[in-house]
C-alpha cells in the first residue's frame, strides 16, 4: 500500500502561465512555502535538487531524478529508490488547460516500499501540510502573474 497525496486546484490564469511557474525554479523561493528552490535541467535522467522545508524539522536538501517531461503540460520525478524494496517516490505535476484563461494543477506524490510507515509516521502530516501548501501557491503566484 502507497502513502498518496493529491490535490487538484482550478486556476485563474492561463495554462502557461502556471507551466512558467511550476518551472521557474530560481523564484521558488519568493512564493513557494515548501520547495524553497530547485534547479534542474528537465531532462528526463537528470537530477533535480530541492531544499524542502518540512514544518518543525527546517529545510532539508533533496535530490531526486527526473523521470518525464511534457513540456508545457507535465513533468515528474522520484527519488533513487533504497536497496530491496524499502523506499520509492513519484512525484508529478501536471497543468491541463480549461479554456484560454483558466487551467487546472494537479499535484500527485506517492511513496511505497516497506519502510512506509516510519517515514510517514515521523513526517507524514508534514508532508500532507507542505503539499497542500505548495498547491494553494502555485495558484496564488499564477493569479498574480496573469
Amino acid at each position: 500500500m502507497a502513502f498518496v497525496i493529491e490535490d487538484t486546484v482550478r486556476i485563474d490564469a492561463p495554462a502557461e502561465v502556471v507551466w512558467q511557474v511550476l518551472t521557474d525554479f530560481p523564484r521558488y523561493r519568493e512564493w513557494n512555502p515548501f520547495c524553497v528552490s530547485a534547479e534542474s535541467t528537465l531532462e528526463p535522467g537528470a537530477p533535480i535538487t530541492m531544499r524542502v522545508r518540512l514544518l518543525g524539522s527546517g529545510e532539508r536538501t533533496q535530490r531526486e531524478w527526473i523521470r518525464s517531461v511534457d513540456p508545457g503540460t507535465a513533468f515528474s520525478y522520484r527519488m533513487k529508490p533504497i536497496p530491496l524494496g524499502a523506499l520509492h517516490s513519484l512525484r508529478s505535476h501536471t497543468v491541463t488547460p480549461v479554456d484560454a484563461t483558466h487551467c487546472r494543477y494537479d499535484s500527485h506524490f506517492e511513496l511505497g516500499g516497506w519502510l512506509l510507515p516510519v517515514v510517514t509516521g515521523l513526517m507524514g502530516a508534514a508532508l500532507r501540510r507542505g503539499f497542500g501548501a505548495m498547491t494553494a501557491a502555485v495558484a496564488d503566484r499564477a493569479t498574480q502573474l496573469a
